[in-house]
């Protein structure tokens, strides 16, 4: 860029330019080595830091902009590496100490207490961003496309006229991220969804389901169902994770006939309502939690989705409490799911959500999937 500059300029005016020693060792230093990028933004921050201190010294009015030297910390905090931000602040500690020196009244402790916090926080921004090998803020907005990915993740196919379905997901303490995520797909007449629980919450656990919400949904469709649940084991046990555990519970419904097969790896079970009988059935589908046995052993159940009947799928979020029964949060869930049934399924679905994880700081998802 600097080259492309420079050929710009007239053939006189770059003669009279290469006669002058410092611009000559100044242009050779900013083409030198791997930092010849963050040189170009380091040397007019420099500059800029140095007219501003001169200024504030040479001003008996008040009407320079000292703490502009603070915002010149906190744009090389967000793009100079950490070694180009040393050097940065180096020439900033200069003019602070030079406007001390000159009794500038601007610097007083309160300009030297702040100028040295964003000095801290600047350092820690560029050590951050250098270990990801980012620049500026793509660090944050590598974290946002991730979460949106992982929520299209979530998002249900289209389905064929007489069915429906809803995904309602709350992360713990208001987070972007959560350990909880949905993985569909769709031919026309097959769904399968599988609805995945991974140990702890917040952003601890959004890393890890970041990563496998792209495995599991590569899997999703691309093996037998009836093998989803093995490979995705395999695949965990192959990770070795200290972290913890992952749970998932896997249904695959023929939209054509409404038969179901649903499988659960250590997940709560899923719940049917049956609008012939108003009631709401507990499912029996066990098997244990991925990745911690080399061969999974899944006893799946099968069943029939009729019209008005639901299928009911969540996260351990919504029914387990520190020193309760799993089977008491179940009944109080199935409880709060009878009001869903004469106000209808879609219109319900996050209330019942955020009523059921109103008392708890924990990851919360459901899955409904209801025929009309």
């Amino acid at each position: 860029m600097l080259q492309r500059l420079v050929q710009l300029l007239p053939p006189r005016v770059r003669t009279v330019l290469r006669r002058v020693p410092f611009l000559v060792v100044l242009y050779r230093w900013l083409r030198r080595g791997t930092l010849t990028r963050d040189r170009y933004v380091f040397v007019p921050l420099a500059l800029l830091a140095v007219a501003i201190g001169i200024a504030t010294s040479g001003d008996s009015r008040g009407l320079a902009p000292s703490g502009a030297l603070v915002l010149i910390v906190v744009v090389g905090g967000l793009l100079l590496k950490v070694r180009s931000l040393a050097a940065l602040l180096a020439v900033v500690a200069a003019m602070a100490a030079y406007n001390v020196w000159k009794d500038v009244a601007a610097f007083g402790l309160g300009m030297i207490a702040t100028l040295s916090i964003t000095a801290v926080l600047a350092v820690t921004l560029a050590r951050t961003r250098q270990q990801l090998g980012v620049q500026g803020l793509r660090g944050d907005s590598m974290l946002l496309e991730l979460r949106d990915r992982l929520r299209r993740h979530g998002e249900m196919p289209r389905l064929p006229d007489g069915w429906s379905s809803q995904v309602v997901m709350l992360q713990a303490g208001g987070s972007s991220f959560g350990g909880d995520f949905v993985v569909s797909a769709s031919d026309g007449d097959t769904l399968e969804v599988a609805l995945v629980d991974v140990s702890g919450k917040g952003t601890d656990a959004g890393t890890r389901a970041l990563m496998l919400s792209g495995a599991f949904g590569g899997l999703l469709g691309s093996v037998q169902p009836e093998n989803f649940l093995p490979a995705c084991n395999v695949y965990l046990h192959r990770q070795q994770w200290d972290e913890g555990f992952v749970t998932a519970v896997h249904v695959v419904v023929d939209l054509r006939t409404g038969e179901y097969t649903v499988g659960s790896a250590g997940h709560p079970p899923a719940v049917q309502f049956d609008a012939g009988s108003g009631a709401w059935r507990v499912s029996s589908a066990k098997g244990v939690v991925l990745g911690v046995v080399p061969d999974l052993n899944c006893v799946p159940e099968r069943g029939q989705l009729r019209p008005g009947d639901a299928l009911l799928l969540y996260t351990d979020g919504l029914v387990e409490s520190p020193g309760s029964d799993l089977d008491a949060g179940i009944d109080r869930l199935l409880g709060e799911a009878e009001r869903l049934v004469p106000q209808g399924f879609g219109r319900g679905a996050r209330e019942l959500v955020e009523t059921m994880a109103a008392a708890r700081d924990d990851d919360c998802a459901l899955v409904l999937i209801w025929r009309t």
